[in-house]
């Protein structure tokens, strides 16, 4: 899912059964530029390391977070697949997958301007610093989950400001962005395609210094992400929120009314939310059959 919605937000026109059939099955369905795929490939690649970071214990210097080398790494992995099918026309020999860009690039057309390119590795390393003392941070109890959200959109707009690729600077900033959350124990983030505008529009008011919009679709997308991942971790038996039971299938509206019925075992917890499980929702379906 992350592959595809990441991917489509820079204009990838693969839809998501294509991206499930080339990623799960090595099948490339449709008839599609071949640019496409190897893009989907790209990410999917440098996507399922970064997830692999998850609850692995760091062994290199402090704890990092993140580190120059896993930055060009990640780039390399995202766009080295399609580079091998349609490199960039104005590219450098330094400006392969991984390397910075040697090229000045014009001011985005709401205002963000990058650097000059001699900036580019200062900022970089600095930009890498300042995620590395948000994780000390963090760590100390010096950052909470509230103010969090906020830094981390700071951190977000300062990568895609520095802008340290040719292309793709896009989806290396989001996977960084991942990369990062994960390291700090926490769900990543699924920017959808269909909120592209909306994504857009927040990474331009954090330009400007103002990231409560950047901050907020960030954490919403991470709890977002948590929703997906407690079924897939929880016991059959587990009491979770209806939200997170909901599927294509069965509409949290659905079980709402089947918590009301009767039909559906579902316990309310402190805040006045109702709870339920797997094995629960699994018996009422089957006495739907039933029925």
């Amino acid at each position: 899912m992350e592959v595809h919605h990441s991917t489509a937000v820079e204009g990838n026109t693969l839809v998501l059964r294509e991206v499930e059939a080339l990623l799960q099955q090595g099948r490339a369905v449709g008839a599609k530029d071949l640019k496409d795929y190897m893009e989907v490939l790209g990410y999917g690649e440098a996507s399922r390391w970064v997830f692999d970071q998850a609850g692995v214990a760091r062994t290199y210097q402090h704890n990092d977070l993140i580190t120059l080398t896993e930055l060009r790494h990640l780039h390399e992995m995202a766009m080295g697949p399609v580079w091998q099918v349609a490199p960039h026309p104005l590219a450098q020999p330094d400006e392969t997958p991984g390397g910075f860009r040697t090229h000045e690039i014009a001011a985005f057309p709401r205002g963000m301007k990058p650097p000059s390119f001699p900036l580019v590795s200062s900022l970089v390393n600095t930009w890498i610093t300042e995620v590395n003392r948000l994780g000390e941070d963090v760590a100390s109890g010096r950052v909470d989950l509230v103010a969090a959200p906020v830094q981390l959109a700071r951190v977000h707009v300062g990568f895609e400001r520095i802008h340290p690729f040719l292309d793709g600077n896009g989806r290396a900033g989001r996977l960084a962005l991942n990369l990062i959350l994960v390291r700090l124990g926490w769900a990543p983030v699924v920017i959808l395609k269909t909120q592209r505008q909306r994504y857009l529009d927040a990474l331009m008011k954090a330009d400007d210094g103002k990231f409560d919009r950047l901050a907020e679709l960030l954490a919403r997308a991470s709890i977002a992400s948590l929703y997906r991942l407690i079924p897939k971790l929880a016991a059959s038996s587990d009491l979770v929120p209806l939200a997170v039971l909901a599927d294509k299938s069965l509409s949290i509206a659905a079980l709402r009314q089947a918590v009301a019925r009767g039909r559906l075992r579902a316990v309310l917890d402190a805040k006045g939310s109702w709870l339920s499980s797997r094995e629960d929702v699994d018996t009422y379906l089957k006495s739907r059959q039933r029925g």
